[in-house]
């Protein structure tokens, strides 16, 4: 079988890849791991979360229409939750959405200017119109990780 050639249209997510810690500031002491890599030679990229109880462990496929430049994530966690999200990678900001009947989902989060951290918040809505915030979350690079 020939190998794919990796996808030109998510270069702008190299900046991501490299194993994180993660912690969540609403429940001090907790901490999860995520490791960002290349799949298929780089013809999509993972997201593999491993989270402590009661959080959910995680994998996602990303990649992007290279006419639209839209990207979108397939999610499926250890609950067996499996959803689909719209994504940007603009100026270091990232933003993740869904909107579902009943259970509207986004993410806003912005990377450091060295790339070692992200900090960002989920927030949900009933109704995509009144907004409340669901949870912080911090990405720190770890030390072997490269940018």
């Amino acid at each position: 079988m020939t190998p794919l050639p990796p996808n030109p249209a998510l270069k702008p997510l190299e900046a991501l890849i490299g194993e994180w810690a993660v912690s969540v500031p609403e429940f001090p002491g907790s901490r999860g791991y995520t490791v960002f890599e290349w799949l298929e030679g780089g013809a999509f990229l993972r997201l593999h979360s491993e989270a402590p109880d009661p959080a959910p462990s995680a994998t996602l496929v990303i990649s992007r229409d290279d006419t639209t430049e839209d990207y979108t994530i397939l999610h499926y966690d250890s609950r067996g939750v499996s959803r689909v999200y719209a994504m940007s990678f603009d100026d270091r900001v990232w933003k993740i959405w869904r909107q579902a009947p009943g259970f509207h989902q986004r993410f806003s989060g912005s990377m450091a200017d060295d790339g070692s951290s992200i900090s960002g918040a989920w927030e949900k809505s009933p109704d995509g119109s009144s907004w409340e915030h669901d949870f912080t979350l911090i990405y720190t690079r770890l030390p072997e990780s490269h940018p």
